[in-house]
């Protein structure tokens, strides 16, 4: 047994094994994000998931599981959906003003070479 108890064990009132499966990912000085994580996906889920994945991929799980849960809580309707939907709709928007500076861009490098020559003959003319 560990001297200090994970997160997840604190929560649940129980003893931390040294082999708990959340310790690593739900660390003591951090109770929140075990508690968010909970609340939306239960200690038991959250074990298996964790016990179902390589364990090079388990910090990886527990962030993903994390940052899921606490987008879940801040808005229950769309969660993660909410914030990809206005990412993308930024990118779009972003795009299309991409897109009508290029055009502009375009337009003037039409529009040079025609002043320049419009500027080379009205000189001839006022050298004539």
């Amino acid at each position: 047994m560990t001297c200090t108890r994970c997160a997840a064990c604190k929560q649940l009132r129980r003893r931390c094994p040294s082999n708990c499966i959340f310790l690593p990912y739900f660390p003591p000085n951090n109770p929140q994000r075990f508690s968010y994580v909970h609340r939306i996906y239960g200690a038991s889920n959250v074990g298996k998931m964790l016990q179902q994945v390589e364990e090079h991929q388990r910090a990886d799980v527990a962030d993903s599981l994390y940052y899921e849960a606490y987008c879940r809580i801040k808005d229950p309707v769309y969660g993660c959906v909410g914030i990809i939907t206005v990412l993308h709709e930024e990118i779009y928007h972003v795009q299309c003003q991409l897109a009508k500076v290029q055009a502009d861009i375009d337009l003037l490098k039409a529009q040079a070479p025609v002043q320049g020559d419009q500027l080379g003959q009205q000189a001839l003319l006022d050298n004539a």
